[in-house]
């Protein structure tokens, strides 16, 4: 699984001219499923971004989590994340997963990440043509690999 998380002011994700959902002062995470990932994947990525410290303390540092300050956080499923650039100039998708993997990861993280958090993750529509808005805070963009946990 990869993952692009963007600490952001607020967030939002509309389909068909129609808001579907919205956050403020949070985390919106771009989640990409990949053909080999499992739940197991899932599972340390949700460790890891709940407790991930990228909000500011009271003395302005990045030392608390969105857990700490009770932020929201919105997950928007982008397969594009697994592209591969290798050859030519058109992405392949091979390493994408299937829709028959990547919805049950996708509802999968998105649960585990919501009893982690305490609190409901927001969500795109899988599959979805999607309009995404951010203010992203800072900027503060942090990108993760469960392929490359080190």
């Amino acid at each position: 699984m990869k993952v692009v998380i963007q600490r952001v002011t607020h967030a939002s994700v509309t389909i068909e001219k129609v808001l579907k959902s919205s956050i403020e002062k949070g985390m919106l995470i771009l989640l990409g499923v990949a053909d080999n990932d499992s739940e197991e994947d899932a599972d340390w990525l949700v460790k890891k971004i709940a407790a991930l410290r990228i909000f500011d303390d009271t003395d302005g540092v990045m030392n608390v989590s969105v857990k700490d300050i009770d932020g929201e956080v919105l997950v928007v499923s982008q397969f594009t994340l697994l592209a591969s650039t290798k050859k030519g100039n058109r992405p392949s998708y091979i390493h994408a997963a299937k829709p028959d993997i990547s919805v049950p990861l996708y509802e999968y993280f998105c649960t585990k990440l919501s009893d982690e958090i305490g609190k409901k993750v927001k969500q795109g529509e899988f599959g979805a043509d999607m309009k995404v808005e951010l203010l992203n805070d800072g900027p503060v963009t942090i990108c993760m690999d469960t392929k490359q946990k080190i």
